[in-house]
């Protein structure tokens, strides 16, 4: 499913009834990643999972997809379809748009997920790393895929997965140049949304990954604390990729938190949220 916006076409999928989860993917990926979530969760809830701007079949818009502009994006899919309530899933780049989002466009949001993400703006290192990244990938973007995507797996994993990767470099592979670059420059210019986990006023849920090399994991931790409310999964021999590293038990945690996000005053109700605001 297509829509129009800016004379550019944004590709989605709508699937299944109820309250809406919509699912975001991050960088390198598509829509796809989120296929097996979709078949298992869209019994329950209705999912929504979008192409965000450069990756899987929508277009390119701008020399640079910032995280506001990806986050509009998505507004204008859920306006499409007549959604004004969901919990929104991010992982990794998808959930720096989940964060813009939900500064932009609080009202829409039941929930939100940070799937290996994180609300900490890029340090002076980071966005180096970042500049010399898109240096790279103007010289070799396929070179680049195929050294970036397996490190985003545990050592273990790499060779567990090694045909799942494959898929994911043959997938990305399809990106043009400007399409990586786009997002690269999208994400050095993106700032911090700490502000975001204190002030919000909707559970979050923290999906984290103890071997990331992405964002370490006491940094992840030290971000669980600041919402009001925090759901917390912690996997011990996942890093980056645990819609895949650890399948089964990343669609059961955004199930359970979907639930209770969805539950009319699920947290107020609860003995252990009323305790910790008597804390």
């Amino acid at each position: 499913m297509y829509i129009k916006y800016k004379n550019k076409n944004i590709h989605f999928n709508d699937t299944g009834k109820g309250d809406v989860i919509v699912l975001l993917h991050g960088f390198l990926e598509n829509s796809n990643i989120w296929d097996l979530f979709v078949k298992k969760l869209s019994t329950k809830y209705r999912l929504v999972t979008i192409d965000l701007p450069g990756h899987g079949k929508t277009d390119d818009f701008e020399i640079t997809h910032t995280m506001d502009f990806m986050a509009e994006c998505v507004k204008q899919v859920l306006d499409n379809l007549n959604i004004n309530k969901c919990v929104m899933i991010g992982h990794s780049m998808g959930g720096y748009v989940s964060l813009s989002f939900a500064d932009k466009y609080k009202e829409y949001l039941k929930g939100i997920g940070l799937f290996h993400s994180h609300a900490s703006g890029d340090n002076e290192q980071t966005t180096l790393n970042r500049e010399r990244t898109i240096a790279i990938v103007k010289l070799n973007h396929q070179g680049y895929i195929n050294n970036f995507i397996p490190d985003l797996f545990t050592d273990e994993n790499k060779e567990k997965y090694k045909s799942k990767i494959n898929e994911h470099k043959k997938a990305a592979s399809l990106m043009t140049k400007e399409s990586i670059i786009s997002a690269l420059e999208g994400m050095k210019q993106r700032t911090s949304k700490l502000d975001i986990l204190i002030n919000i006023d909707v559970p979050v849920l923290f999906i984290i990954g103890k071997k990331d090399t992405r964002f370490p994991f006491n940094k992840s931790i030290a971000e669980t604390m600041l919402p009001k409310h925090s759901e917390v999964s912690i996997f011990d021999d996942v890093a980056h990729m645990g819609f895949i590293e650890a399948q089964d038990e990343t669609i059961k945690s955004i199930e359970c938190f979907a639930y209770k996000a969805f539950e009319e005053n699920y947290f107020e109700k609860s003995i252990y949220y009323k305790s910790a605001k008597r804390l």
